[in-house]
C-alpha cells in the first residue's frame, strides 16, 4: 500500500473517531454537540484534562472502547506521517545523489544556461538530434521542469563558477547562455570564457548594443530572437517559397534531409583528391556546399578542382543515411 492510501486511511480513522465518538457522548450522555467533540478531542490527544461532566456507567464503557480506538488512530497516524516525512526527505536526498552521479559522468554535452522558452527549444532540438544536454538554472519552478524531462540540471546561478564547474564545463562540447537578462548572459559569457577559451559560446542578445558587448566578452556567436523574427518576416513576404523549403526539410515537419558538416580524417582515402575526382556526390549522394579548411576562411561552393586536406571540414546536405556514408569515408584508413 503507497503513502497516499495510508495518508487517506488516517484522514478516514480520525473523522470517524472524532464523528463516532461527539455522537456516542452526545446521545448517550445528553450532553451538547460541543461539550461531546470536545470530550473526545481530549481523550484522543490524552491531555488529561478529566471529564467536562461526570459520566454514567455506559459512558464510561463507550469512552474504554474510544480511548482505544483514539490512541490506535493516533498512532498510526503519526507513524504514517513519519514515514511519509522520511521518504520525502531521502527521495530529495537520493534525487540530488544521482543527480550528481549523471552530471559528473557528462563527456561531450552542451550547456544551456537558463530554462526558459528559449532554453527550452534549443534542449528539444539537441535531443531530438542525441546530444546530451545540462541545464543551469536558478528557478526552482523551471530547475524542476527540466529534472522531469529527465535533464541534468545545476540549480544554481550560471555566472558562478562553481555551477559551471558542476556542470562540467571543462568537458563540454558547447555552452549556451539564453537567460532573459542581457547583463546576466554577459556575466555568463565573462566566467565561461575565463574558464574555457577554446570553448564554443552561444549567447542570446535582447537588446541590439548587447550585441557587441558580448562578442566582446568572449562569444562565439551572439543571436537575437527580435531581430531573427523580423528577418522571417521579411523572407515570409519576399521569398516564401525558399522558406517554405527550408521549414520542410529542417523545421517541424522534416524531410529526410539535413545540413551537416564532416571532418577530414588523418588516414581518409580522400585526402589529395580533388572535389571532382573523389566520387563523393556518386558513392555518399550528397551535396557540397562548403569547404572549410583548418587554416582558412569557408570557401562556399567549391569549385571541382579544390584540393581535399586533412582536417578539412565538408559542409553538406544530404539525407541522414548518406551523412553517414561520407563520415565513414572521411574516416577509412586508406
Amino acid at each position: 500500500m503507497s503513502i497516499r492510501h495510508r495518508l487517506y486511511i488516517c484522514l478516514i480513522l480520525l473523522g470517524s473517531v472524532v464523528f463516532s465518538g461527539s455522537a456516542g457522548f452526545h446521545f448517550i450522555e445528553g450532553w451538547t454537540w460541543f461539550d461531546a467533540f470536545y470530550m473526545t478531542l481530549t481523550t484522543m490527544t490524552t491531555i488529561g484534562y478529566g471529564e467536562i461532566h461526570p459520566l454514567s456507567h455506559a459512558g464510561r464503557i463507550f469512552n474504554s472502547f474510544l480511548i482505544v480506538f483514539a490512541v490506535s488512530s493516533v498512532g498510526f497516524t503519526i507513524a504514517t506521517f513519519s514515514q511519509a516525512l522520511l521518504q520525502f526527505e531521502f527521495g530529495k536526498a537520493f534525487g540530488r545523489r544521482r543527480m550528481e552521479r549523471e552530471l559528473a559522468k557528462l563527456s561531450g554535452h552542451y550547456i544551456i544556461c537558463g530554462a526558459g522558452r528559449v532554453g527550452r527549444t534549443v534542449a528539444r532540438e539537441l535531443r531530438a538530434r542525441n546530444q546530451t544536454v545540462v541545464f543551469i538554472e536558478k528557478d526552482p519552478q523551471r530547475a524542476e521542469w527540466a529534472a522531469n524531462a529527465k535533464i541534468p540540471v545545476v540549480l544554481g546561478n550560471a555566472s558562478s563558477e562553481e555551477s559551471l564547474k558542476r556542470a562540467r564545463i571543462d568537458t563540454a562540447k558547447g555552452f549556451v547562455a539564453v537567460v532573459s537578462s542581457d547583463a546576466e548572459n554577459l556575466y555568463i559569457v565573462l566566467t565561461a570564457r575565463g574558464l574555457r577559451s577554446d570553448l564554443k559560446i552561444i549567447a542570446r542578445a535582447s537588446e541590439e548594443e548587447a550585441t557587441s558587448k558580448l562578442l566582446r566578452a568572449g562569444a562565439s556567436q551572439v543571436l537575437s530572437p527580435y531581430f531573427f523574427v523580423g528577418t522571417r518576416i521579411a523572407q515570409l513576404l519576399l521569398r516564401p517559397n525558399v522558406l517554405d523549403f527550408i521549414d520542410a526539410a529542417f523545421g517541424t515537419d522534416r524531410l529526410d534531409v539535413e545540413i551537416g558538416e564532416v571532418r577530414i580524417e588523418g588516414k581518409s582515402p580522400l585526402i589529395g583528391k580533388t572535389l571532382g575526382d573523389s566520387a563523393i556526390r556518386q558513392e555518399a549522394d550528397v551535396i557540397i556546399l562548403g569547404v572549410k579548411p583548418a587554416d582558412g576562411a569557408l570557401l562556399f561552393n567549391p569549385a571541382p578542382e579544390t584540393v581535399i586536406r586533412a582536417a578539412d571540414t565538408l559542409i553538406v546536405i544530404g539525407a541522414d543515411t548518406h551523412l553517414k556514408k561520407l563520415e565513414s569515408l572521411a574516416r577509412a584508413a586508406a
